[in-house]
Protein backbone atom coordinates (compact mmCIF):
# COMPACT_ATOMS: atom_id res chain seq x y z
CA UNK A 1 0.00 0.00 0.00
CA UNK A 2 1.13 3.44 -1.07
CA UNK A 3 1.16 6.10 2.21
CA UNK A 4 0.80 9.51 0.47
CA UNK A 5 3.01 12.46 1.69
CA UNK A 6 1.54 16.00 1.86
CA UNK A 7 3.79 18.93 2.59
CA UNK A 8 2.70 21.42 5.16
CA UNK A 9 0.43 23.39 3.07
CA UNK A 10 -1.56 20.26 2.65
CA UNK A 11 -0.37 19.48 -0.89
CA UNK A 12 -0.18 16.14 -1.45
CA UNK A 13 3.68 16.30 -3.54
CA UNK A 14 5.20 12.95 -2.68
CA UNK A 15 4.68 9.29 -1.51
CA UNK A 16 6.03 6.26 -0.10
CA UNK A 17 6.07 2.96 -2.20
CA UNK A 18 4.32 -0.60 -1.30
CA UNK A 19 7.63 -1.33 -0.52
CA UNK A 20 7.76 0.95 2.40
CA UNK A 21 11.25 2.38 1.96
CA UNK A 22 10.73 4.55 -1.57
CA UNK A 23 9.81 7.80 -1.64
CA UNK A 24 8.79 8.49 -5.28
CA UNK A 25 7.74 12.58 -6.08
CA UNK A 26 4.31 13.04 -7.39
CA UNK A 27 5.27 13.07 -10.57
CA UNK A 28 6.97 9.11 -10.50
CA UNK A 29 10.28 10.07 -9.89
CA UNK A 30 12.03 7.86 -7.18
CA UNK A 31 13.05 11.25 -4.88
CA UNK A 32 14.75 9.33 -1.66
CA UNK A 33 14.96 6.55 0.77
CA UNK A 34 14.07 5.53 3.98
CA UNK A 35 16.60 3.81 5.62
CA UNK A 36 15.37 3.25 9.57
CA UNK A 37 14.31 6.51 10.84
CA UNK A 38 16.67 8.44 8.35
CA UNK A 39 15.77 9.93 5.17
CA UNK A 40 18.23 9.53 2.08
CA UNK A 41 18.64 10.95 -1.55
CA UNK A 42 20.02 7.94 -3.85
CA UNK A 43 23.02 10.21 -3.83
CA UNK A 44 23.64 9.14 -0.41
CA UNK A 45 22.62 12.68 0.86
CA UNK A 46 20.58 12.51 3.90
CA UNK A 47 17.85 14.87 3.59
CA UNK A 48 16.25 14.21 7.46
CA UNK A 49 14.13 11.86 9.46
CA UNK A 50 10.47 10.26 9.19
CA UNK A 51 9.44 9.73 12.57
CA UNK A 52 5.74 8.62 13.40
CA UNK A 53 4.22 9.93 10.29
CA UNK A 54 6.22 13.33 10.17
CA UNK A 55 9.19 13.75 8.10
CA UNK A 56 11.47 16.17 9.48
CA UNK A 57 14.30 18.03 7.65
CA UNK A 58 17.56 18.37 8.59
CA UNK A 59 17.59 20.89 11.01
CA UNK A 60 14.53 18.49 12.76
CA UNK A 61 11.67 20.88 11.52
CA UNK A 62 8.85 19.85 10.08
CA UNK A 63 8.11 19.56 6.30
CA UNK A 64 5.93 16.82 5.49
CA UNK A 65 3.21 14.39 6.82
CA UNK A 66 1.01 11.38 6.45
CA UNK A 67 -2.68 12.17 6.09
CA UNK A 68 -3.66 11.55 9.99
CA UNK A 69 -0.55 13.28 11.07
CA UNK A 70 -1.10 16.07 8.94
CA UNK A 71 -1.85 19.25 11.22
CA UNK A 72 -3.94 20.78 8.71
CA UNK A 73 -6.49 20.17 6.15
CA UNK A 74 -5.07 17.96 3.43
CA UNK A 75 -6.09 18.69 -0.54
CA UNK A 76 -7.44 16.16 -2.71
CA UNK A 77 -4.98 13.81 -4.35
CA UNK A 78 -4.19 14.08 -7.76
CA UNK A 79 -4.24 10.90 -9.70
CA UNK A 80 -0.74 9.34 -10.34
CA UNK A 81 1.42 8.68 -13.42
CA UNK A 82 3.31 5.76 -13.96
CA UNK A 83 6.54 5.57 -11.40
CA UNK A 84 10.04 5.52 -12.78
CA UNK A 85 12.93 3.05 -12.43
CA UNK A 86 14.86 3.56 -9.06
CA UNK A 87 18.29 4.07 -9.95
CA UNK A 88 21.25 2.94 -8.05
CA UNK A 89 21.91 4.15 -4.44
CA UNK A 90 25.25 5.83 -4.05
CA UNK A 91 27.28 5.24 -0.94
CA UNK A 92 25.37 7.24 2.09
CA UNK A 93 27.29 10.07 3.94
CA UNK A 94 27.84 9.47 7.55
CA UNK A 95 24.45 9.50 9.45
CA UNK A 96 23.84 13.63 10.60
CA UNK A 97 23.09 13.64 14.62
CA UNK A 98 19.77 14.03 15.46
CA UNK A 99 18.44 17.04 16.44
CA UNK A 100 15.40 17.22 18.82
CA UNK A 101 12.72 17.30 16.43
CA UNK A 102 10.49 20.52 16.77
CA UNK A 103 6.94 21.46 15.68
CA UNK A 104 7.95 24.20 13.91
CA UNK A 105 7.73 23.92 10.08
CA UNK A 106 11.07 24.22 7.46
CA UNK A 107 11.42 26.83 5.74
CA UNK A 108 11.82 24.45 2.70
CA UNK A 109 8.83 22.97 1.44
CA UNK A 110 8.82 18.78 1.63
CA UNK A 111 9.13 18.97 -2.62
CA UNK A 112 12.28 21.29 -2.44
CA UNK A 113 13.87 18.88 -0.10
CA UNK A 114 13.05 15.86 -1.84
CA UNK A 115 14.72 18.05 -5.10
CA UNK A 116 17.94 18.38 -2.95
CA UNK A 117 18.65 15.26 -3.29
CA UNK A 118 18.88 14.96 -6.93
CA UNK A 119 21.20 18.43 -7.33
CA UNK A 120 23.72 17.08 -5.74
Amino acid sequence: METTLFNQHGKAVAYIGEDGQTIYAWDGRPAAYLLEDKVYAFNGKQLGWFDNGTVFDIFGLRCGFIHRKSPLATQMEPGKPVKGAKPMKSPRQMPVAKPALLYGFSAKKLEEILEEGENQ
